[in-house]
């Protein structure tokens, strides 16, 4: 008798569904598909459950977990809206789930879920309060504390993304200015390059663009890498000093820029946080894009 566990992550840019068995630690399928420009939540939606019958097959989950990118009623399993992707607002997702399979759904936010995947079966292994930062197309945060996902009064703790580095930096999509997301993360690196380059020659300028030419030695894109690396050390550094974790678990795409960009992460986080009695423990995630994946798995064997 299969006992399968499906495992789904609806992304800003991708979406991705899993499939295993109960107690497993490997995959029996996975597959990743990047979201089309202008895609909405009818498509996304119709896509994830695509991808999840072709996982299944003839079977019925006896448990699906939900990442989702966005924020989540985790009390109802409604998503509240999606930042990134229209159409979302208000949307029922854990009923909508448990009537298209039969199943009991657990959801709740990408950072949250990708912070209990880390805790459980990553680099927060061994932790018992541990922050999670994904930076990507945004920057969001995840905490465990006592090995718990711990949300917060209004469900939002964790939006690290959305603390002020820059009072005077860019506009963010939140509303305020200077948000360690609107300058540090994918976008904002790559936002940097193009202000400092002619008009025309910079429509395909993406943050993995930036960071490979700042590891093959360009010195304009070093210095753009290097003050969206040092903006992050500090907002890191303001975590370190508010909750004092016992580790934090960086994940992402543009986490991937090297061990320079590391480097200055690091030392920055120094810098900012309270020496000596604040411990500086930043480590790259070990689980990479499976994370809110694996995350989807803890949920659902609570």
């Amino acid at each position: 008798m299969t006992l399968p566990i499906l495992a789904l992550d609806y992304g800003g840019t991708k979406l991705a569904a899993a499939r295993l068995e109960r107690g497993e630690r490997t995959w029996r399928a996975r597959r990743r598909i990047p979201s089309p420009p202008h895609h909405d939540a009818a498509y996304d939606q119709t896509t994830m459950l695509a991808l999840a019958r072709e996982l299944l097959g003839d079977d019925t989950p006896t448990a699906i977990g939900v990442s989702f990118g966005g924020p989540v009623d985790v009390t109802t399993g409604t998503v509240r809206l999606s930042h990134h992707v229209p159409g979302w607002e208000n949307i029922p997702l854990r009923d909508q789930l448990q009537r298209e399979f039969g199943a009991p759904v657990w959801i709740d936010n990408d950072a949250n879920v990708a912070a209990l995947g880390e805790w459980t079966f990553g680099a927060g292994q061994g932790c018992t309060t541990m922050l999670y930062v994904t930076v990507s197309t945004g920057i969001g945060g995840g905490w465990v504390l006592n090995g718990e996902i711990y949300r917060g009064a209004d469900g939002l703790a964790g939006e690290i993304g959305h603390v002020v580095v820059r009072p005077d930096g860019a506009a963010c999509v939140c509303g305020k200015r200077g948000c360690l997301e609107v300058e540090a993360s994918g976008p904002a690196i790559a936002r940097r390059l193009r202000e400092r380059l002619p008009a025309g020659a910079t429509d395909d300028i993406t943050a993995e663009f930036v960071a490979r030419r700042a590891q093959q030695g360009d010195p304009l894109a070093q210095e753009v890498m290097d003050q969206a690396a040092q903006i992050l050390g500090e907002g890191l550094g303001i975590a370190l000093n508010l909750m004092n974790p016992q580790r934090i678990v960086l994940g992402g795409g543009v986490t991937k820029s090297g061990e320079r960009y590391w480097s200055i992460v690091r030392e920055t986080a120094r810098a900012y946080a309270l020496l000596p009695a604040v411990r500086v423990d930043i480590r790259p995630a070990a689980l990479g894009d499976d994370a809110p994946l694996w995350g989807a798995v803890a949920l659902a064997q609570p």
